[in-house]
């Protein structure tokens, strides 16, 4: 019996010994692009490695799923029931095993499998086959598009496919960035891994230099008569002008037939071409704000737009602004409206950084959401004009973004400018930036040599404090004033 009993205990430890413990994978992964945390575990979501942000707009387009891989049940029966009636069978020896060592022999894969070559110098460090992070997934916040990852990559197209291979991801749309300086590539992920993982994973190869989410920006419109902005930033009507000023606009389509815009347009791109083009309106009163003719006469008439279409439904991604980026920049403009917000890139910080160092003064929306909403970006980078709105009465529009990175004030509530159907009256951050722009226009006319900076020096000195002395996070420097502006010097 006390045989029987040391045999039953060995297999209790050998069975016990086979059972291995496997990681849950938690993951959101929305089809439809949303505000989302995008890391390993959800269910350590207040952890460092999975920082909340209460703050995060959730615009959502549709319901979340959430899909989790766990270990299946793993049911062992330690102790099986007698067979028969009689004692438990005694397990038999593997005749593999090696007498002296207890070893059993290396297991022989069948003759059809396929051989796995090293990788070459220089080559991918991960094979496809063992795909394993080596740094630990990051949290994503904000929207982005949930089967997408933007990688820049040091190489050619040669080198972009064998990323691709051994990564087991698509090459959906590579190019040469101007503004990022290397190859920017687009990789599609078919197998339904999170971001997180597969940005984690690409750290792994020496070759991928920067790894981003592809982010979605939205739009900053709050609403759907005499334009009083003239007067509120001391900008004389008569003598406003933009005359041999190039100004470009990342927006949606335009109405180029408008009147307000007659002559107004020197060239378009569009940056999503396989993307029917159905919204026009908020496009249209950006350019009509900033540079309008006739009887919707915009900040900086004469002026010349260099439009980028980049929004359709209110909605882009960051590989399509970095591509409308890239085509301003090679339009030798002085100034480029960004009337849009999203979560923070860096691959559109570093576009952002470098067009500054190129002379092109940036304006861009602070935003829509709201006073306790997270930064909004582009503007929240530096060196970018953050622009707020105010109403004809220099009070704040309420929806809007607060925060350090709030540079200055410009009307932007109850406005009429020119849209898809002639005219409407806009409100909201967008328009309040296209109204900086179109000043800062009108500065670059009277003195072309002045540079981004010192205009931007000049806004915030001259600028009329509202709310708290000195800069806050509600208005910025104050009400743009451009005739102090004028005659400011850098």
């Amino acid at each position: 019996m006390a045989a029987e009993a040391v045999i039953r205990f060995a297999t209790v430890v050998v069975a016990a010994a086979t059972i291995t413990a496997a990681p849950a994978l938690a993951q959101t992964n929305d089809p439809n692009p949303q505000t989302k945390i995008d890391c390993l575990d959800r269910t350590n979501a207040a952890s460092a490695d999975c920082a909340k942000d209460d703050g995060v707009e959730e615009p959502g387009t549709g319901p979340a799923t959430t899909g989790a891989v766990f270990l299946p049940a793993l049911i062992v029966d330690l102790f099986p029931n007698p067979v028969e009636g009689g004692q438990a069978p005694l397990p038999i020896p593997d005749p593999r095993r090696d007498p002296a060592s207890g070893a059993l022999p290396p297991p022989t894969p069948p003759a059809n499998t396929p051989v796995i070559p090293a990788a070459a110098p220089g080559g991918p460090i991960v094979s496809p086959t063992d795909r394993v992070a080596t740094v630990p997934p990051r949290a994503v916040i904000g929207d982005f598009v949930a089967d997408e990852v933007l990688v820049t990559v040091d190489g050619d197209a040669g080198t972009v496919q064998q990323i691709a291979a051994a990564f087991g991801l698509e090459v959906r749309s590579e190019r040469q960035s101007r503004l990022l300086g290397t190859r920017l590539v687009r990789f599609g992920i078919p197998d339904g891994r999170p971001v997180s993982v597969v940005l984690a994973q690409l750290a792994a190869d020496g070759r991928t230099r920067r790894r981003e989410p592809n982010h979605v920006y939205s739009l900053q419109q709050a609403a759907t008569i005499v334009n009083y902005a003239f007067d509120r930033i001391a900008l004389d009507e008569k003598a406003a002008s933009g005359e041999n000023v190039r100004v470009a606009v990342i927006d949606t389509g335009i109405d180029d037939t408008n009147p307000a815009l007659s002559g107004v347009i020197a060239a378009q791109f569009d940056a999503m071409p396989d993307v029917p083009v159905e919204a026009r309106d908020h496009g249209t009163s950006v350019d009509g704000l900033i540079a309008g003719v006739g009887a919707l006469k915009g900040m900086a008439p004469g002026a010349k737009i260099y439009h980028a279409r980049a929004f359709e439904g209110g909605k882009s991604t960051m590989d399509v602004i970095l591509s409308a980026l890239d085509w301003a920049a090679e339009q030798d403009v002085r100034i480029i409206n960004m009337s849009f917000v999203g979560p923070k890139n860096d691959l559109l910080g570093i576009a952002c950084r470098n067009a500054r160092a190129l002379g092109i003064a940036l304006v861009a929306a602070a935003g829509n959401n709201g006073p306790k909403a997270p930064y909004g970006y582009p503007a929240a980078f530096d060196g970018v004009i953050a622009v707020t709105a105010t109403d004809a009465k220099d009070a704040l529009m309420p929806q809007a973004n607060r925060g350090a990175y709030v540079f200055i004030s410009a009307p932007g509530v109850e406005m009429v400018a020119p849209s898809g159907a002639g005219s409407d009256v806009v409100t909201g951050t967008s328009f309040a930036a296209a109204i900086v722009t179109g000043a800062v226009a009108n500065l670059f006319h009277v003195s072309p040599e002045r540079s981004a900076e010192g205009i931007e020096k000049a806004l915030a000195a001259t600028a009329k404090d509202l709310g708290p002395t000195g800069r806050d996070d509600d208005f910025g420097y104050g009400l743009l004033d451009i005739k102090a502006a004028e005659t400011a010097k850098d």
